[in-house]
């Protein structure tokens, strides 16, 4: 690997992302444990989009947070750019499902909060977030808050605070769960624009995107993964072979789109019912 290979890029044919057995147990208020995860084995290639779907509370979100090293697996290992994690790792960029801005920040200073956190002098942050701005459509808005914004506006912005910081990695919990049908779906074709040509090398950042929505998925990625009824572990791997680029409302009407979900909804609906069966039981 040369001096120019930017951080957190494994070697060439490496997984960027690697969970070998990894589980996670937590401790209850009332001092119980409760597994998350368990045995969760899976891989992300370079520059690969992998959507995460699986029944409402399974512990979707928790793989994400031993991504990003916010959380420690209880066992197994979890591994970025062919390193372990241990800890919060800069090439990994988080887009959560409420907005991480500052409420008392322009829109520019929003941007260039990340790459001045980093050490980037700042002239070459304003620069950077200046673009960023304009890649999603809000060079008008630099100057305006939080408040002052849309609903998709502010997940502009959430998109720019991530993307200027060139992410080998894009972790993504449900970032667009919150908007409205419409601009959810031009949200979505925007994020597959951004991610085409994202990083300054040329590469595309590699991408786990959790979602409730098997149509999301599908639109977005190049492979989906089901996960089981909590504790959660992969259940499925399904490879989507649609070509790109793609645009998320004319995907959807193709036959192959639909042959597609109908083969994933059979495994993803199986483990549905299994929790609606246990939430029953439990309020019995």
């Amino acid at each position: 690997m040369n001096h120019d290979t930017p951080p957190g890029t494994p070697p060439d044919g490496a997984p960027a992302i690697e969970l070998r057995g990894a589980g996670k147990t937590f401790r209850t208020p009332s001092g119980a444990a409760h597994t998350a995860v368990r045995d969760l084995d899976l891989t992300v290639a370079q520059g690969e989009f992998a959507a995460v779907v699986g029944p409402t509370g399974c512990g979707k979100s928790t793989t994400l947070t031993l991504v990003s090293g916010l959380e420690e697996p209880t066992e197994g290992d979890v591994l970025v750019g062919g390193e372990a994690v241990t800890g919060i790792r800069p090439e990994v960029g988080f887009v959560f499902q409420q907005d991480a801005v500052f409420p008392w920040r322009t829109v520019l200073s929003n941007v260039m909060a990340g790459p001045r956190f980093r050490g980037v002098a700042k002239a070459e942050a304003r620069e950077r977030a200046r673009d960023w701005l304009g890649r999603v459509g809000l060079a008008a808005f630099e100057d305006r808050y939080p408040h002052q914004l849309s609903g998709g506006q502010r997940k502009r912005v959430a998109l720019a605070q991530t993307f200027v910081n060139d992410p080998a990695i894009l972790l993504m919990d449900e970032p667009f769960s919150a908007l409205d049908v419409q601009t959810r779906a031009l949200m979505s074709d925007e994020l597959l624009e951004l991610w085409s040509a994202s990083r300054a090398d040329g590469r595309k950042a590699s991408v786990v995107f959790v979602t409730h929505d098997l149509e999301e998925a599908i639109a977005l990625a190049d492979k989906v993964v089901v996960m089981t009824a909590g504790p959660a572990t992969v259940k499925q791997v399904f490879p989507i072979d649609l070509p790109r680029p793609r645009k998320v409302e004319s995907v959807r009407l193709e036959p192959e789109f639909i042959e597609i979900y109908r083969e994933i909804w059979s495994s993803l609906g199986e483990e549905v019912r299994i929790t609606r069966e246990r939430g029953a039981s439990h309020v019995a």
